[in-house]
Order: C-alpha cells, then sequence, then structure tokens
C-alpha cells in the first residue's frame, strides 16, 4: 500500500506559498500543492478564486467563534472534509450540486461521529 503514495508525484506535496489580502491584511499561507488543488475545486464550485475563498472561510470561523490560531491547518482539515463528504456522497463531485443542506450534512457527519466513537469506546471496554 505504501507504495500508492511514495510513487505518486513528489510535486503534490511540495509546499507552495501564496499571499492573501484579508481585511487590508497581507498574509501567507503555506501549504502542499495537493491542498491547493482541493481548495481550488471548492472555490471553483461556489464562483470565488481561492483568495476569496480563504478570506470567507476565515470570517466565517471567527462570526462562530473559533480560534483559528492555526489557519494552515484548519485549511487541511477543510480539505479534507470537502474530499470525505464526497465519498460519502454528500457532495456531487465536479458540480455545485448538493444531494443534502448543508444542516443535513452537518447532522449526519455528528451522527456518524458519535457512532463510531460508541464502537471505539466499546472496543476498549471489551
Amino acid at each position: 500500500m505504501c507504495r500508492l503514495f511514495v510513487g505518486a508525484d513528489c510535486a503534490l506535496w511540495e509546499s507552495q506559498t501564496r499571499s492573501i489580502r484579508m481585511d487590508g491584511m497581507v498574509t501567507s499561507v503555506r501549504l502542499e500543492k495537493m491542498f491547493w488543488m482541493v481548495l481550488e475545486e471548492i472555490a471553483a464550485r461556489d464562483d470565488m478564486n481561492v483568495p476569496q475563498l480563504l478570506h470567507q472561510l476565515y470570517n466565517e470561523s471567527i462570526d462562530e467563534g473559533h480560534d483559528l490560531g492555526n489557519f494552515t491547518s484548519f485549511l487541511r482539515v477543510c480539505c479534507m472534509r470537502f474530499i470525505d463528504l464526497q465519498l460519502q456522497g454528500m457532495l456531487l463531485p465536479g458540480g455545485r450540486e448538493s444531494l443534502y443542506t448543508t444542516e443535513e450534512i452537518l447532522t449526519m457527519e455528528a451522527k456518524r461521529h458519535r457512532e463510531s466513537g460508541a464502537a471505539v469506546r466499546s472496543i476498549r471496554t471489551n
């Protein structure tokens, strides 16, 4: 299985730094090329470019009361969640359509995480 990952194009994990202006301030974000590719796909779904997407993610996260001390980690998790939602069939690949509303997706995710957490606790106690 490791060969599947080790044999991939090494350009995918090369870091790229992009400067983005948010609320009049210029900040730099350093991510691997593969994460930038996913962010580009997410942005395109909402008719945005990547700087616009990052600005919106940042502002909405602050509005929700999240501590974004490590914004790049947050962006990596956003990318992984996006791919996971596609694999789970909750988001359709390649388009803006979604089979579910945002609230429905969040509810299904929470249920799935509760169930997987309960399964892990059950294994630990047995």
